[in-house]
């Protein structure tokens, strides 16, 4: 390290100190200092000129070498030096970086199953956002004024919505103040404006993949689905089931009635030995008390597989689904929610789920012919028949 690079360490500093960065309620200021390793000919000039800063009164100096900085550990330490509750501001030799500042998480005020779901997701973002979070219970009678009015009190600038009701209230908010949106399947494209939503819909590449390991002979998946709700699932979907050599058949019902034909239709003309059905979350085409029965009826006489994006399907008959790994949706909507109040770009749209976990029905796979035994082998995280 030149004494060049010295003089423009200490110049660096001093701009800083005039900023005011990193000052705390104290009146102390705690430096930074993020620099590469130093030589052993260099260390002598290096050491000097950090310790005259040291010296300065009022100064608490952090030392951190680049290789520090793959350890979140470094995140924590950063964010103690900003003053209680406020956003943290990072300095470089362009000046401020980014900032973290608090976030906010609407949530619907429900009860259980509901609510542990819910209480996972908030934990996992609270341990990943590492800066403070305030979490509101939005009930279906919100005011969103009020709601408005506390979020700027607390000088928030970025949302978490989880829910329907969560999604109802943000909807409501400034259009200043970014919003990320977990815990629902889809969106409306009124609902949409320049959020990034976490769908709760498995992502078809996943589902595919895990059937492909299960029923590699399987070579059509057919799907019902209602093309306001799931239109942006089957295009993703289209192009997961090209890339794995599946031939998907997808087709459009816009009601009730409409899809019972349709899957009467499937199981009319489907072949058990190449042929599988996919159950989306789609409200309009598949319902628990009609649909559902028949579905699993019918394929359990053609022995045809069954898999579904509702965890509950597989207790009663379908062969697999995919479902939410909470704690991890939560840590990927704090990590969405850091990037935009930070000022980083982010990713807008709805995208599927990729946190998942997997249920199996081991006697629903023992009468498609597949091996219980080595289907368990496989890291799923349910099986049904429960024991």
């Amino acid at each position: 390290m030149t004494n060049m690079s010295l003089r423009y360490i200490r110049f660096l500093l001093v701009i800083a100190l005039s900023a005011g960065i990193f000052q705390v309620a104290s009146g102390s200021t705690r430096l930074t200092i993020v620099h590469a390793a130093v030589d052993n000919a260099s260390r002598h000039n290096f050491e000097d000129a950090l310790g005259s800063i040291q010296e300065m009164p009022g100064i608490e100096l952090i030392r951190l070498t680049l290789d520090d900085l793959t350890d979140d550990g470094v995140t924590r330490l950063l964010l103690a030096a900003a003053p209680a509750g406020g956003p943290l501001r990072l300095a470089a030799a362009g000046g401020t970086i980014g900032t973290i500042g608090p976030i906010a998480i609407l949530y619907p005020d429900i009860g259980e199953p509901y609510r542990s779901v819910f209480s996972k997701i908030i934990e996992g973002i609270e341990e990943k956002a590492q800066t403070r979070v305030s979490s509101y219970a939005v009930g279906n009678n919100f005011n969103a004024q009020a709601i408005s009015s506390e979020l700027k009190r607390q000088d928030i600038r970025v949302v978490i919505a989880l829910g329907r009701n969560g999604l109802r209230a943000a909807s409501a908010l400034d259009k200043e103040i970014g919003v990320v949106v977990g815990g629902v399947v889809s969106v409306m494209d009124a609902e949409m404006h320049s959020n990034a939503v976490l769908s709760l819909a498995p992502d078809p590449a996943l589902l595919f993949a895990r059937l492909k390991l299960l029923s590699p002979k399987t070579q059509r998946i057919f799907v019902v689905f209602e093309p306001r709700q799931n239109g942006w699932l089957i295009r993703l979907a289209k192009d997961a089931a090209r890339n794995q050599g599946i031939e998907l058949v997808a087709l459009e019902a816009t009601d009730l009635k409409g899809a019972l034909g349709l899957y009467q239709s499937i199981f009319a003309t489907a072949d058990a030995k190449r042929d599988a059905l996919w159950l989306p979350q789609d409200s309009a085409t598949v319902d628990e008390s009609l649909v559902l029965p028949l579905v699993l009826q019918e394929s359990w006489a053609k022995g045809m597989p069954v898999f579904s994006s509702n965890v509950s399907h597989v207790k009663r008959g379908a062969l697999f689904a995919l479902y939410p790994n909470n704690m991890e949706l939560g840590r990927n909507l704090a990590t969405s929610a850091l990037g935009m109040t930070s000022g980083n770009s982010t990713t807008r749209g709805v995208l599927p789920l990729r946190d998942v976990l997997t249920a199996f029905n081991t006697r629903t796979a023992s009468h498609l012919g597949l091996s219980p035994a080595s289907a368990q082998q496989q890291g799923f995280d349910l099986l049904f028949p429960e024991r």
